[in-house]
């Protein structure tokens, strides 16, 4: 599959509905540990989830960076596009 942006987006959003109990709107600026509460085992949960579905491998050490919604479409998009 060929992902842009909103594909990208669209498809980080339905993976992280599965890491959204309270059903809270997501948006670029959701915060994925203050608003989702996400702990070190759902994000590694959530970074495998993610390497899976996309065919790409995320680096524990970029983690720290990836705090809203935009941050983590933004660190897939720059993964997708290092191929």
């Amino acid at each position: 599959m060929q992902w842009t942006a909103d594909t990208v987006r669209t498809e980080v959003i339905r993976i992280l509905q599965a890491f959204n109990p309270n059903s809270i709107e997501l948006t670029p600026e959701t915060s994925l540990t203050g608003d989702l509460g996400l702990d070190s085992l759902g994000a590694m949960n959530l970074v495998m989830e993610l390497e899976e579905q996309f065919d790409v491998e995320i680096p524990l050490n970029l983690l720290p960076d990836v705090h809203t919604l935009q941050d983590l479409v933004e660190t897939v998009s720059a993964r997708l596009n290092e191929d």
